[in-house]
């Protein structure tokens, strides 16, 4: 048997988006503004689902973005946030980006991570955990987040990981709604729609 290799690329148009943004984000609102117009790009261009995330360091550089490319890769793990935190572990050269250097990264995302990759955040190094739309409004359009524990945010907390909630969430859900009238596929394995 041939062992495979995997390898991934963000779509095409996100090298110009980045150029246009620019990389610096001084509040959360602009870096949560930043994912979610990410998010309605990759909507727009039907390159992956309505979901985008981006680390972002204290000084609200951006480190590494992220946007869904699950259907496109055919790979069900390329969540917007575990694209986002694969990248920025490369690109930093550490699993545990938050280790060493004393540094604190901050996950901002446009919606609250699904089951998965509310389980990759821990290893990751993240510090902060930053949610547009919430798990159901991500439902509320076919999406099935998993099984997340009740009361996740307590249990991120505990961990030493701070979660923020609602962060420009009527402009997130406006991307979700926008894939749902687009016709975007709704892509949970095992299911059809």
């Amino acid at each position: 048997m041939k062992l495979l290799e995997f390898k991934f690329s963000l779509p095409g148009w996100v090298e110009g988006f980045l150029r246009e943004r620019g990389s610096k984000f001084s509040t959360v609102e602009k870096r949560m503004r930043f994912v979610v117009d990410l998010a309605r790009r990759n909507v727009q261009k039907r390159s992956g689902g309505p979901f985008a995330a981006g680390i972002f360091d204290e000084k609200g550089t951006l480190i590494a973005p992220g946007v869904n490319i699950v259907v496109a890769s055919n790979c069900s793990i390329l969540h917007a946030e575990i694209v986002a935190i694969i990248l920025a572990q490369k690109r930093l050269g550490c699993y545990d980006i938050g280790a060493g250097d004393e540094s604190h990264y901050e996950l901002v995302t446009s919606t609250e991570p699904c089951a998965m990759c509310l389980g990759a955040i821990p290893w990751s190094g993240i510090s902060c955990v930053v949610c547009g739309a919430r798990s159901e409004d991500a439902q509320s359009i076919g999406f099935d987040e998993g099984a997340k524990p009740p009361d996740w945010q307590h249990a991120m907390q505990k961990r030493g990981i701070k979660v923020v909630q609602d962060v420009l969430r009527p402009e997130a859900i406006s991307v979700l709604k926008e894939y749902a009238r687009g016709g975007g596929p709704i892509y949970n394995a095992g299911k059809r729609r």
